[in-house]
């Protein structure tokens, strides 16, 4: 898997950042989400998708290849 992060999309929710925390954090100064890895392990993937799914701004996009 491998994740990808739209910060211009990011309206700053933290809905990521719940559900994945290993694997995006925010920045202090707006709250835009960063991408902390972008191949998580497969132990992660779940929570991954739940962070993509609850984004409200559709700004984590997922390759499951």
């Amino acid at each position: 898997m491998r994740v990808h992060l739209d910060q211009d999309k990011c309206c700053g929710a933290g809905q990521c950042v719940l559900a994945a925390p290993e694997v995006f954090d925010q920045r202090d100064e707006d709250g835009i989400a960063v991408l902390l890895d972008t191949r998580p392990p497969a132990a992660l993937r779940e929570q991954v998708r739940e962070a993509a799914v609850i984004c409200p701004a559709a700004a984590i996009q997922l390759d499951l290849a």
